[in-house]
C-alpha cells in the first residue's frame, strides 16, 4: 500500500472530505497544521528506550506537530543512546535529519537500570515507551505517576500479572487526564477506521470466523556474545529471544493482527486454544518460532491466529474476517455490500503520534488506550501459554487468577539464568 505521509498530503485528505465519522483525530489536524503555535505550548519528549523502535517513535513524535522537541533520553546501555543520536543527524531510515527538533544535553542522558526515574524527575511533558516489552508496565506506570502522557509500544506486557498493571495504571490515566497512545498503528489509518465502522454497521451481518497471522518468512538477528557482558546484559540485548523479555513472536509480532480480530469482536476473545514450536533449532533464548492458535469469541465464532519466524517460508502478513454477508482484509469488504477504501493513504505510525498530541494539545479528542492495548496483549499472551503447556486457556481466568510473572528474579547487570523451553504437557499452566 502507498503510504504518502507528507502534511500536505494530510490536509488534502482533510479538504476532500473523504470523511470518516470516526476518524476525529484526522478532523483536528485541520487546527493543527493550520495555526501558530505559541513557544509556551511547547511540549518536551522524553524517550526511554533508544532501540531501533524508539528511534522512530522519537522521530515520528517530534514531527507530527510544531513545538515538539526531544529532551531527554533513557536507556540501559550508553552505546543505544548515541546510535540513536546519530541517526537523530543522518536520518532515521533515510529520512531527513531532525536535528532542529533534539535539544537533548548531555546532562539529560540517562543509562542503567534506574534511567527512567532519572529521565522522569527532569521537567518534560511526554514520555516515548520503547522499552523491551518486560519492562513497559513498569516504565508506564512511573511515568503516569510523575504525571508524564505516554506513547507506548506495544505489546505492552508479557504475562498477565503486567497486564494488570497496565490496566489498573490506565485508571489512574484517567483519573489524571493524561493521554495514553499505544503503537497499535491499524487503528489510526482511515482506510481501517472506514472498515470497522461498516463491519460495526452490520455491512457483513454477523461475525461468524476469520483468520489472522503473522508469518515472516525470515528471523530477527542475534547480537553476538561479548566476553564483556554479564548474562543479563546478553539476554536484553537480545531480548527478543527470551520469553522473559519479548513473551514470543506470538505476542510481540501478531499481536497487531490479534488486535485487529478484537477490533472487528468489540472486545477479546473467550478462551484460546494453541500449538507451536521450534523448528529450527539454536543455542541461545527459549522461544519458539511458530505459533498456531484458534480463538473463541462470545459469540461462538472462531478465529485462527498464526506466527512464525522461519527463513525460506512463505510470509504473510494481514487477516480475514468472515461474516454471514462477507468478508473483510480489514481495509475493504467483499460480499453483498462490497467495497474499498479509495481515499489517500496515511501512515499509521507517523498518524498515531498526529492523534497522540492533538489529543494532549486539546485540538482532538481525549484518548486513553491503555486498557484496549493491555487486553490485546492478554489475548496475544493466553495463545502463548496455550501453545506451551497444551491446555486450553481462558481470557477472564488469566485476567483475573493467573499468577504467571515472568519477571527476572532481580534487576540488575549480573547473572540472570535462562528457563527452559516449554514443552507442551509437561510446562504447567500458572
Amino acid at each position: 500500500m502507498n503510504q504518502n505521509t507528507s502534511n500536505t498530503t494530510r490536509r488534502d485528505f482533510i479538504k476532500t472530505g473523504a470523511a470518516v465519522s470516526t476518524l476525529a483525530a484526522l478532523g483536528a489536524q485541520t487546527q493543527l497544521f493550520g495555526s501558530d503555535v505559541g513557544a509556551s505550548d511547547k511540549l518536551k519528549v522524553g524517550l526511554i528506550g533508544c532501540g531501533g523502535r524508539g528511534t522512530g517513535a522519537a522521530v515520528q513524535c517530534v514531527r507530527a506537530a510544531p513545538n515538539v522537541e526531544l529532551y531527554a533520553m533513557a536507556d540501559f546501555f550508553g552505546d543505544k543512546i548515541q546510535n540513536a543520536r546519530k541517526q537523530f543527524v543522518d536520518g532515521w531510515r533515510g529520512s531527513a535529519p531532525i536535528t532542529d527538533k533534539v535539544n537533548v544535553s548531555k546532562e539529560r542522558e540517562f543509562t542503567g537500570f534506574d534511567a527512567y526515574k532519572k529521565l522522569l524527575a527532569t521537567d518534560i511533558d511526554v514520555v516515548v515507551i520503547a522499552t523491551q516489552p518486560a519492562f513497559r508496565p513498569i516504565h508506564f506506570e512511573a511515568a503516569i505517576k510523575a504525571g508524564k502522557h505516554v506513547f507506548m509500544e506495544k505489546p505492552v506486557a508479557v504475562d498477565p500479572v503486567g497486564v494488570r498493571k497496565v490496566i489498573a495504571v490506565s485508571e489512574l490515566a484517567k483519573q489524571k487526564s493524561l493521554t495514553v497512545v499505544a503503537g497499535t498503528q491499524r487503528r489510526h489509518m482511515p482506510s481501517y477506521l472506514e472498515t470497522m465502522k461498516r463491519i460495526h454497521d452490520g455491512e457483513m451481518g454477523e461475525l461468524r470466523g476469520g483468520d489472522c497471522y503473522w508469518n515472516w518468512g525470515q528471523k530477527i538477528g542475534q547480537n553476538a556474545q561479548n566476553p564483556s557482558w554479564s548474562e543479563m546484559e546478553f539476554q536484553i540485548r537480545n531480548w527478543y529471544f527470551h520469553c522473559w523479555g519479548s513473551g514470543d513472536c506470538l505476542v510481540e509480532q501478531a499481536i497487531h493482527q490479534i488486535d485487529v480480530m478484537n477490533w472487528a469482536y468489540g472486545g477479546p476473545p473467550v478462551s484460546a486454544l494453541g500449538m507451536g514450536g521450534l523448528e529450527i533449532e539454536h543455542n541461545f533464548g527459549n522461544i519458539y518460532d511458530h505459533f498456531a492458535i484458534i480463538y473463541e469469541y462470545p459469540n461462538g465464532a472462531r478465529v485462527s491466529a498464526m506466527a512464525s519466524q522461519i527463513p525460506g517460508s512463505t510470509s504473510r502478513i494481514g487477516q480475514n474476517i468472515v461474516g454471514a454477508k462477507g468478508s473483510s482484509d480489514g481495509e475493504s469488504i467483499s460480499g453483498k455490500k462490497s467495497w474499498k477504501y479509495d481515499g489517500v493513504a496515511i501512515d499509521g505510525q507517523e498518524q498515531e503520534h498526529v492523534d497522540f498530541i492533538d489529543s494532549i494539545r486539546g485540538s482532538g479528542p481525549y484518548l486513553n488506550h491503555a486498557k484496549r492495548i493491555a487486553k490485546s496483549t492478554l489475548t496475544a499472551i493466553i495463545g502463548r501459554m496455550s501453545a506451551y503447556t497444551g491446555r486450553q486457556v481462558r481470557f477472564d481466568w488469566a485476567l483475573n487468577k493467573s499468577e504467571l510473572d515472568l519477571t527476572p528474579a532481580k534487576w540488575e547487570i549480573g547473572d540472570n539464568p535462562i528457563a527452559a523451553r516449554p514443552v507442551p504437557g509437561q510446562e504447567k499452566l500458572v
